[in-house]
């Protein structure tokens, strides 16, 4: 959120942030949110009208692209009706692989250090009703080491994440999507 915020303040990708929401008071994104002075609001995720609550949030603040980071549900029909192919995600692995329902932070890591992989990444990805499974816009990539752990390889995956997606925001800005 805060790769993204500074890409838009920073004229990176031609755009504002219209506003952080968070299921939760205490959480990162909206103490973040106020420190840089965005806009920011606690919405209710929970319960069968969730998918109204968000996007009355959204278009009442002017969104017209959604941009989740660090959102662990399956977001609801509502919310990707109302912002057909303008809702992405960005996920900390090269999807389809290490992607999915749990599939999340150092796990994802954990994962690929398991499986022996050769390189990892950061895909930025169009949410649709499945885990990690919306058409790819963005994919970059980097070497597993032999001494990695999944912090080291995490903290190289951060950093492509903070490149990726702005990238995405820019390509879908401009009509180029899948």
């Amino acid at each position: 959120m805060r790769a993204l915020a500074r890409a838009c303040a920073e004229g990176a990708v031609e755009a504002e942030v219209g506003l952080v929401v968070s299921p939760s008071e205490s959480s990162p994104a909206l103490a973040a949110a106020r420190e840089l002075g965005l806009p920011s609001a606690v919405v209710n995720v929970a319960g069968p009208d969730a998918g109204a609550r968000l996007t009355e949030a959204f278009l009442g603040a002017g969104c017209t692209l959604v941009c989740l980071a660090g959102y662990m549900r399956l977001l609801p029909r509502e919310v990707l009706d109302a912002f057909p192919n303008r809702v992405l995600n960005i996920h900390p692995a090269l999807l389809p692989k290490f992607g999915g329902k749990g599939m999340y932070g150092m796990r994802v890591h954990e994962a690929v250090l398991r499986a022996g992989e050769a390189e990892s990444g950061c895909t930025v990805h169009l949410v649709n009703e499945r885990y990690d499974e919306g058409p790819i816009l963005v994919q970059l990539r980097c070497p597993v080491l032999p001494d990695d752990t999944p912090e080291t390889l995490a903290a190289r995956v951060l950093e492509l994440e903070h490149r990726a997606y702005p990238e995405a925001v820019r390509r879908v800005l401009a009509g180029r999507v899948p």
